[in-house]
């Protein structure tokens, strides 16, 4: 039995198509290439639209509810955020989607007032959010009771 030494262009190519079977994938290749480069390019949108905005990455941060090296990562292209925090991202740098992921240049999202203005609840912390959820599961006296406490410990009571 004859066999194929593993360095002539026959093996090369048939392993080639090997590897190639196994990394297809449905899309067509330019949604593809725009996937691969999504980190990169929302990276770079998110550094524009925050120099834009006046801001530094602490700032922008502490707007999302995150640590400032997780969202260096992101604008270093090292990582991508969640959909609720790309949300928050856009709220707090008033940049659309579309232009955070780069299908459209990045340009200041303003309401007609010229104010940006981020809904109730999206710029909660993590402790506020967690706090919340453990006060749903109250019952009503001992929320009365918490209100009471809280009324208390608030400047100007």
């Amino acid at each position: 039995m004859e066999k194929t030494p593993v360095n002539t262009p026959a093996a090369a190519h048939s392993g080639r198509l090997t590897a190639q079977r196994r990394k297809r994938s449905f899309l067509p290749r330019h949604v593809e290439i725009r996937q691969d480069r999504l980190p990169a390019t929302l990276g770079a949108a998110l550094k524009q639209a925050r120099q834009r905005a006046g801001m530094t990455q602490a700032e922008v941060a502490q707007g999302i509810g995150s640590a400032a090296e997780v969202y260096g990562r992101m604008e270093r292209g090292g990582a991508l955020p969640s959909v609720s925090t790309l949300l928050r991202l856009c709220l707090i740098l008033g940049s659309g989607p579309h232009e955070l992921m780069g299908f459209s240049p990045v340009a200041p999202w303003q309401e007609a007032s010229g104010a940006v203005t981020v809904p109730p609840g999206l710029n909660d912390t993590p402790e506020k959010r967690r706090l919340l959820r453990r006060l749903a599961r109250l019952d009503s006296p001992r929320i009365k009771v918490l209100s009471r406490l809280v009324a208390l410990l608030l400047p100007g009571h």
